[in-house]
């Protein structure tokens, strides 16, 4: 088995095994909060991994050529997790985050199966708004935290590895194994709605 395939069938597997039956697991313990907490939730945190690899995936399926175009929606993910996030620090809540982050792995797997081409500015608007809902997620446990924002800079250098590792990914099954990314996408699909259906 090639090693780029054995990385997707080994992603596909993470993205698809849930421990948690709610949408987003938080880092809200003060003892806890930490750049390395931080740093882990997105990596033990199997809704947010997910996400984040499936925004850079899809980056990349869709993207007409290498350069800027691959990084509208990453980009878009990462500032706007961060407006979120220093919206949750002042207290402010939104309603439906849990039920907006588990329709944001749907809604994003869906984008890697059909492979839908949105111009820059429009994929990043899409990512951004889900983003704005984990951000707030964790802006609101870390509210009362004193390594808030050390905690929040580990969580957006993991964000971005991960992004990267998506765009990665995706650039290397573009042009090949097409079924084994839209299965990916459909496996992310169907747990951002088993998750749903856990929350009703």
């Amino acid at each position: 088995m090639q090693p780029n395939l054995k990385s997707a069938l080994l992603l596909i597997a993470a993205c698809t095994i849930s421990t948690d039956s709610t949408a987003h697991t938080g880092v809200d313990s003060d003892t806890q909060a930490s750049f390395f907490t931080g740093f882990m939730h997105p990596l033990l945190g199997l809704d947010h991994m997910a996400a984040m690899v499936a925004v850079g995936v899809w980056g990349a399926l869709t993207a007409q050529r290498a350069g800027r175009e691959l990084l509208w929606g990453p980009l878009g993910f990462a500032n706007m997790l961060m407006v979120g996030a220093m919206l949750g620090l002042q207290g402010m809540a939104l309603p439906a985050v849990e039920p907006m982050i588990a329709a944001s792995l749907l809604v994003m797997g869906l984008l890697v199966v059909t492979r839908f081409h949105l111009p820059g500015l429009g994929a990043a608007l899409l990512v951004g708004t889900f983003a704005l809902f984990h951000g707030v997620a964790h802006g609101l446990e870390l509210a009362n935290s004193a390594s808030a924002f050390q905690t929040l800079a580990g969580m957006l250098s993991a964000t971005v590895l991960l992004h990267v590792s998506g765009l990665g990914l995706g650039w290397v099954l573009r042009q090949s194994n097409v079924w084994l990314t839209r299965f990916a996408g459909a496996a992310v699909a169907a747990f951002g709605s088993a998750v749903l259906l856990s929350l009703t």
